[in-house]
């Protein structure tokens, strides 16, 4: 059933749970349901969206907030297409909190997926006693900015990436783009496919080997030129996700 705009308007508060059970009602407990009690205030009667995180939505009405738990009466359910062309970011471990800075940014404009590289001139790394808290971290941004944003579908973060498996990322994909500062090709003048899949690569701070940048186009990446300005690693990468979706999707 598609979900009609007057009972739950896109701007409706969006809540994520990890299952969506069949059936008229659905109970949404937890942080979620403390959000919507004590920060929200949500009572009886106003409407809200329920998501999975993976494109299952139902719409509908609260039909009582307590210590329970947020109880939704369901008005429609429907899925959300997966977005054209699928948006890929491949980022670089950044020190400190500027991974998940990044990874809330680039959900906030539409990433599909989030792939963490381990670049040869990364500062952080992660040791294999930290990649689950890494990533962690990372997943719980990207769920937290897809609430933030009321997003129904979560992106992915996949994990560590080595050059060698970005490139063969970079190999199956419709566009590969690749961040850098003394490219001569701007990314204006880049044709971008209206489906498949985009990929863009962001350096860490100390920037990518001409090593890297050349197995990257022989992977057959684009290295392009984002602006005049030397962004940082953190940033770099949503602000080509939002200049790719108002040339895609924002339209």
């Amino acid at each position: 059933m598609s979900e009609p705009a007057e009972l739950a308007p896109d701007g409706a508060p969006l809540f994520l749970v990890d299952e969506l059970p069949p059936g008229d009602t659905v109970l949404v407990t937890g942080h979620e349901a403390r959000h919507a009690v004590d920060v929200l205030r949500l009572t009886a009667g106003e409407r809200v969206r329920v998501a999975d995180g993976a494109g299952t939505v139902v719409a509908g009405v609260v039909a009582a907030a307590g210590t329970e738990g947020l109880q939704v009466e369901v008005l429609s359910r429907h899925e959300v297409p997966v977005p054209e062309p699928e948006l890929v970011l491949v980022q670089a471990l950044p020190k400190g909190d500027r991974g998940p800075l990044a990874v809330e940014l680039a959900t906030e404009l539409g990433v599909d997926r989030i792939v963490p590289w381990t670049a040869s001139r990364c500062v952080t790394r992660w040791r294999d006693d930290r990649v689950d808290k890494g990533l962690a971290k990372w997943r719980s941004a990207a769920r937290a900015a897809s609430k933030q944003a009321r997003r129904p579908r979560v992106p992915e973060v996949t994990e560590p990436m080595s050059t060698r498996e970005v490139c063969g990322l970079l190999g199956d994909t419709d566009l590969a783009l690749v961040l850098h500062e003394q490219a001569r090709r701007p990314f204006a003048a880049v044709d971008l496919p209206a489906e498949g899949v985009v990929a863009v690569v962001v350096g860490p701070e100390g920037g990518i080997t001409d090593g890297e940048a050349v197995a990257f186009r022989a992977a057959g990446a684009v290295v392009v030129r984002l602006g005049e300005e030397v962004l940082r690693t953190s940033t770099a990468g949503p602000a080509a996700l939002a200049a790719l979706s108002a040339r895609t999707r924002w339209t």
